[in-house]
C-alpha cells in the first residue's frame, strides 16, 4: 500500500491523486460486524443447532475406556453430516485433569470412569461459527465434589446469561460472574477471606483465569469493540452475539486445594443473542442441568 502511494506521489502531472492519509478500516468494519442482521442470525442459529446435536451425540456415546479422539471424531462427523463445513476451531475434548488446561487440544488420552469430560466444540456453517462447552461424567453420575463445582459454575452461567441485555457491558457481566464464583469458592473451602478482598487481589484467578465470554460471528473470537476507552465498556446492542462461558479449574497438583476437588475442570458455555426483549440462547439444545445430563448418561447402553 505504501509503495502504491509513493508511485502516485511520484506522478508529477497528477500528484493530487495520491491520498494524504492512511486510515485503518478495521475500526469501521469491525464495528459493522458486531450487530448481526436476520440472515446472519438465521445462519448462526442453524450452526448452533448442528453443534448442539453433535454435543448430545457425544454425551450419549461417551464410555469409560474410550479415547478422547474417538469423541473428537464423532463430533466432527456429526458436524459434517448435518451440512457444516467442519469445526469452527480445534475441538477441545478433555477428560479428567486435562480439562484444567484451558486450550487442551491433544485429545489423545483414555477416558476413565469417575472423571469428567469437558468438550468445547462448535461447527462452522457458511462461514459463521458456533461455540459450545459442556462437561459431563465419563460414567453415569457426578461425584459429590464434581456436583458441587458443577452447581456453582451453572449458577454463574445462568446469572451471566440474564445480564446479556441491551446496555450491559462485557466488563459488567464479567464482574458479576466473578462475584458469584468467588462467593461459591469461599463456601466450598477453595478460597478463604472476604469476597470483595479476594476479587480485588485477584485470588479468584487461581481457579477462574479467563473472561466470561467473547463476541461470536464470522470468527469464533469475533472482532468488535469491548471498551470505548479504558474505563467504559461498549454497551451491548440488539443483534450482538456473545458467548457466556464461566468455569472453575482446580489443578491436579494444587496442594493447597481440598484433595476432593483436585483435577476437576468444569466449563459451561452457550451462545447468546442480545435482543430488545432480553437474552436469547441459541444453544439450548444441549442438556446442562445435572439432572438432565445424568438422565442422558444413565440411558447409555453398556
Amino acid at each position: 500500500m505504501l509503495g502504491a502511494i509513493r508511485q502516485l506521489r511520484a506522478n508529477r502531472r497528477k500528484p493530487n491523486r495520491a491520498p494524504s492519509a492512511v486510515v485503518d478500516a478495521r475500526a469501521v468494519v469491525h464495528r459493522a460486524r458486531m450487530v448481526k442482521d436476520d440472515a446472519e442470525l438465521a445462519l448462526m442459529e442453524r450452526a448452533a443447532a448442528i453443534s448442539a446435536a453433535a454435543h448430545v451425540a457425544a454425551m450419549r456415546a461417551t464410555r469409560p475406556g474410550m479415547n478422547e479422539y474417538e469423541i473428537d471424531a464423532l463430533i466432527d462427523y456429526e458436524f459434517r453430516r448435518h451440512g457444516a463445513s467442519g469445526p469452527a476451531y480445534t475441538s477441545i475434548v478433555a477428560g479428567g485433569a486435562n480439562a484444567c488446561v484451558l486450550h487442551y487440544t491433544e485429545n489423545d488420552q483414555v477416558l476413565r470412569d469417575g472423571d469428567l469430560l469437558l468438550v468445547d466444540a462448535g461447527c462452522e456453517l457458511s462461514w459463521y461459527a458456533a461455540d459450545i462447552t459442556r462437561t459431563w461424567p465419563v460414567g453415569r453420575t457426578f461425584s459429590g465434589p464434581q456436583r458441587d463445582l458443577y452447581t456453582l459454575v451453572l449458577a454463574a452461567e445462568l446469572a451471566a446469561i440474564e445480564q446479556v441485555v441491551v446496555g450491559a457491558t462485557v466488563h459488567g457481566i464479567q464482574a458479576a460472574t466473578t462475584r458469584v464464583l468467588t462467593d461459591g469458592l469461599v463456601q466450598l473451602g477453595l478460597l478463604a477471606g472476604d469476597v470483595d478482598g479476594l476479587i480485588e487481589s485477584g485470588a479468584h484467578r487461581r481457579f477462574y483465569m479467563h473472561g466470561v465470554g467473547h463476541y461470536l460471528g464470522l470468527d469464533v473470537h469475533d472482532v468488535g469493540v469491548v471498551y470505548v476507552d479504558d474505563n467504559v465498556g461498549e454497551p451491548l446492542a440488539p443483534g450482538m452475539v456473545m458467548t457466556i462461558e464461566p468455569g472453575i479449574y482446580v489443578g491436579p497438583d494444587d496442594a493447597d486445594a481440598p484433595e476432593a476437588f483436585r483435577g476437576i475442570g468444569i466449563r459451561i458455555e452457550d451462545d447468546v443473542v442480545v435482543t430488545a426483549d432480553g437474552p436469547r440462547v441459541l444453544t439450548g439444545g444441549v442438556p446442562k442441568t445435572i439432572e438432565a445430563i445424568e438422565a442422558v448418561r444413565s440411558a447409555m447402553e453398556e
